[in-house]
């Protein structure tokens, strides 16, 4: 087994940010939808009938050398499987939204796989609200040249909100104690969103109506 990828597993397996999520939301029991899953370091640690997602065949191959359930797809472009008709307590998206195409798109996307009382663990890298930190090293992953999206926290919860996610909480997950880990906002560069599907959600009528325009210059334009 290639030693890099062994490093990422056992990286991920002594994580107490990680352990700290596994252990707030049972995530060792719970069927887990694991979006861009990479080689299944994370989804390892999921319950039983976990699927993990990934574009990538030699994420793929390595994930199910090791018995994971991953499955080749691209979520943003592709539609899964007519038969994928599972509903997950939890849908995990860790380091993914900063590179997507159509972030908002995505949110919408996923809802028809979370069970209505599930929750979405939402993990990316944002620039510092004390953004002067973002000259020095441990801060500059949210300005990684492959993102093509860039976030703070505060944009984050936003982009979650619009798009119909009620906020559970928002936070860095270093700490097992919610209140330091709070303490802490300022300078953390990663959080994870925890958010539940907004039943009553709408768009506003502005957006409908913008929403209108757009597919109807769509339509025109198809044909």
């Amino acid at each position: 087994m290639n030693s890099a990828i062994e490093k990422r597993f056992a990286n991920v397996a002594r994580s107490k940010t990680f352990s700290n999520l596994i252990k707030r939301y049972s995530l060792s029991e719970r069927k887990v939808l694991d979006i861009g899953c990479t080689h299944g370091e994370f989804l390892k640690h999921f319950g039983h009938e976990s699927i993990g997602l990934t574009i990538s065949s030699e994420e793929e191959k390595v994930a199910k050398e090791r018995n994971l359930n991953v499955l080749l797809s691209n979520i943003e472009q592709d539609e899964l499987p007519e038969d994928f008709n599972k509903k997950f307590d939890v849908i995990f998206a860790n380091n993914i939204f900063e590179h997507m195409q159509s972030p908002h798109n995505f949110l919408i996307k996923i809802k028809p796989y979370l069970k209505l009382d599930g929750l979405l663990i939402l993990g990316v890298p944002c620039i510092p609200y004390l953004t002067p930190l973002i000259h020095l090293k441990k801060f500059r992953g949210a300005l990684a040249s492959l993102h093509i999206n860039f976030f703070t926290r505060s944009t984050l919860i936003k982009s979650v909100e619009y798009a119909g996610w009620d906020i559970v909480e928002v936070r860095g997950f270093h700490f097992s104690n919610s209140f330091i880990d709070y303490l802490l906002n300022l300078i953390y560069p990663h959080f994870y969103v925890v958010a539940k599907i907004n039943e009553k959600f709408q768009y506003s009528p502005k957006r409908l109506k913008e929403l209108e325009g757009y597919n109807s210059r769509l339509l025109n334009h198809e044909h």
